[in-house]
């Protein structure tokens, strides 16, 4: 059972999979962050029988907003020293995790990036997304300057450092652009390690649309350009 990690999970109509989600984790983990962001079903009363911490936002904010409250609450928890940021759906593994710990310990560096396509294969993804996720990594890479794999994938692990610098101010999805932009203007240290998502038939229903993703990549050329 590890004390010095805490789980960061934005939970957000979740009901039917986050109370296993939360249990799984906490079987080796003391500290887990739920934040229900304005759930509209029995969420928050699925968490709540857990034991983990849980925190509610008032109204729906997004996912970025999500896992910036979520940050900023965990920082509070004692002895504390690394934070994971993990998906309610099911999708994220806790080898994985063990995995990436072990690898921000060994190596020193500041965050450590879950990434889909460094020699594991993701369980169930379609050949679209494939082919989507691969064209957003590479302008996202063009964008932030950062050398990625794997740009979009919400699996990640960071030390003190960043979790006491880290403010997310995009509050829905193109959050995942706003933190690799973090990494390269702080300078971090990162590395990816591979890992496996596991698509299931109710992922895959609560993922991006295509159209969203596409969105997102606007948003990121946006901001870029008008700074």
């Amino acid at each position: 059972m590890r004390s010095d990690v805490a789980f960061i999970i934005p939970v957000y109509n979740e009901e039917t999979v986050v109370r296993g989600v939360v249990e799984n984790v906490l079987r080796d983990y003391t500290h887990v962050v739920c934040v229900n962001d304005c759930s509209r079903d029995r969420s928050a009363d699925e968490i709540g029988a857990t034991g983990a911490y849980l925190v509610n936002h008032p109204i729906n904010m997004g996912q970025g907003a999500a896992l910036q409250t979520g940050i900023e609450f965990a920082r509070r928890l004692p002895g504390v020293r690394y934070f994971v940021t993990y998906d309610a759906d099911g999708q994220h593994r806790l080898e994985d995790v063990a995995a990436m710990l072990e690898a921000i310990e060994e190596s020193g560096d500041d965050i450590i990036l879950g990434s889909r396509f460094l020699g594991a294969e993701a369980v169930g993804m379609t050949r679209t997304k494939r082919v989507v996720l691969r064209l957003a990594t590479s302008f996202s890479n063009i964008l932030s300057g950062l050398k990625l794999t794997d740009t979009h994938n919400g699996l990640r692990v960071f030390n003190r450092k960043v979790a006491d610098e880290m403010q997310i101010t995009m509050p829905d999805m193109a959050h995942a652009s706003e933190i690799l932009e973090i990494i390269a203007k702080r300078k971090y240290r990162y590395r990816e390690v591979p890992v496996t998502i596991v698509y299931t038939d109710y992922s895959r229903g609560k993922g991006q649309s295509i159209v969203n993703a596409i969105n997102i990549a606007f948003d990121a050329l946006l901001r870029k350009v008008s700074r």
